[in-house]
């Protein structure tokens, strides 16, 4: 452990975080019969809508395999329609997606701010967001070497 840099502490420990407070989200979603990754889609889907399985894909955090078989199941649950416009196939919520969603989004919102609420100030969540912003946008310019 002491030849890790402050760096790979930080990463870990947001690793840590990520997968508790996904754990977190999977127990408080359940009362709405919600994963966070179906979460995570429905809410893409409801800010962009009608979008492409593609355009999706780039703005979910669920693999481009793992969201065609999720849109298999939320078609198959009455969440989402797929509707062919000549040779784009959209996506869309349902009313009923509408609805959970409704009721869904402002209290998982809540639990996840909770998060913060609770251990760090207004400036500290202010100084944490600038600083996790700043590190994101850096590591989106990163390019990796091809093989």
């Amino acid at each position: 452990m002491r030849n890790n840099t402050k760096g790979s502490l930080i990463w870990l420990r947001i690793l840590r975080f990520t997968n508790q407070s996904n754990q977190l989200s999977n127990a408080f979603l359940k009362r709405f019969d919600l994963t966070i990754a179906q979460f995570d889609v429905l809410v893409q889907i409801h800010t962009y809508q009608p979008l492409t399985q593609m355009e999706l894909a780039e703005k979910a955090t669920v693999t481009q395999g793992g969201i065609s078989r999720m849109l298999v199941r939320l078609e198959k649950e009455g969440y989402i329609v797929r509707k062919q416009d000549w040779k784009t196939k959209t996506i869309s919520l349902t009313a009923k997606a509408e609805s959970i969603l409704e009721h869904a989004m402002p209290a998982q919102l809540a639990f996840q701010s909770s998060l913060f609420h609770d251990v760090l100030s207004d400036e500290e969540q202010r100084i944490l967001y600038e600083l996790i912003t700043r590190v994101h946008k850096h590591s989106e310019k990163i390019e990796l070497p091809t093989e």
